[in-house]
């Protein structure tokens, strides 16, 4: 007989195998993570910190950006930090709390994300195909709530799913997460119950969320693509080509890693393949998404570039002024 909750079964903790295949390369892989998401999280910061200092970034555009940027900041943090520390550690272990925690926090920010970049892609749509309704359209009120909307839709869509994970028996002696972190498969593996259901339910929600979101999305950059073959001149076609191409290339790699991880009627079959694709939503998106929808940009690197100026000119005030101080006080 299985039984009936964690408590009884006595998981109160799992182990993360991590990159099991990779052990003789702990400390390449280590490096190599750490930096990318330090680059990451820098990238990520800059645009949040410009968006929202620089009155001229104050677009829907550059807000749904931001709002992207803080969602790859959280959902980076909720994954790769406990994976970095695992890498120094002897005891690949998280608690039950820990774990359910951020299994939650991944599917909210991974949910949110999909709904904000089908917004984002509307977003281009309205500016590109009707620019003069779009001050309408897309006024600040709107936006806001627009925003919020992708948040809470996370949020909340979510929270099911997650409740019933945290109360299925999981058997304690078989207690090892085949990755490096707690997915939906590779926890569904471990319970000591039949978890076809949940599964199923499972993935009904994520192709409502993703495939949803993905069609939106493929719908509007159509229409952007036909709206740019009609530009008169080549050098503007090229230039407007070079930024859809940018950002499909996100979107393309984003969408399709979610859709081979989560679209899918069961997710315990493939576990040992998913780490490899998780490495996409988790490392290289949020690492590109900066560059390709920001940084690339000439308003935010203007935008930047006085920002650097100002904070400079403020170190150089602050430090003449400590001197002067300091000399009176020797005086």
């Amino acid at each position: 007989m299985a039984p009936d909750g964690n408590q009884s079964s006595g998981v109160t903790e799992f182990i993360l195998t991590g990159f099991p295949n990779l052990n003789s390369t702990k400390a390449e892989l280590f490096s190599v993570f750490l930096l990318v998401y330090l680059l990451s999280l820098t990238g990520n910061v800059l645009i949040v910190g410009v968006v929202g200092a620089d009155t001229r970034l104050q677009t829907p555009m550059y807000f749904f950006l931001g709002n992207l940027s803080c969602l790859e900041i959280l959902l980076t943090s909720v994954i790769i930090p406990k994976m970095l520390s695992n890498f120094l550690s002897r005891q690949h272990t998280i608690s039950f709390a820990a774990c359910i925690t951020q299994f939650y926090l991944y599917f909210f920010l991974g949910a949110s994300e999909f709904l904000l970049l089908a917004v984002m892609s509307v977003d281009h749509y309205l500016a590109i195909c009707h620019p003069l309704r779009y001050p309408l359209l897309m006024n600040g009120a709107v936006c806001f709530r627009v925003a919020l909307a992708c948040w809470v839709g996370g949020l909340l869509g979510v929270l099911g799913p997650t409740v019933a994970v945290a109360l299925l028996p999981f058997c304690g002696q078989d207690a090892v997460v085949q990755h490096f972190f707690c997915d939906s498969g590779p926890l569904l593996r471990l319970a000591c119950t039949n978890t076809k259901e949940l599964e199923e339910t499972d993935f009904v929600l994520a192709s409502l969320v993703i495939i949803s979101s993905l069609m939106i999305t493929a719908v509007s950059y159509g229409h952007i693509v036909l709206a740019v073959l009609r530009i008169p001149s080549a050098s503007g076609r090229q230039k407007a080509f070079s930024t859809c191409t940018s950002h499909l290339m996100v979107v393309t790699l984003f969408y399709g890693s979610a859709v081979f991880l989560y679209v899918r009627p069961s997710q315990t079959d493939s576990v040992d393949t998913n780490w490899a694709v998780t490495v996409i939503t988790t490392f290289v998106t949020p690492l590109l998404n900066p560059f390709i929808y920001a940084l690339r940009n000439e308003r935010v690197k203007q935008a930047l570039k006085d920002m650097f100026k100002k904070a400079r000119a403020g170190y150089w005030w602050h430090l003449s002024l400590a001197k002067s101080f300091n000399k009176k006080i020797v005086r």
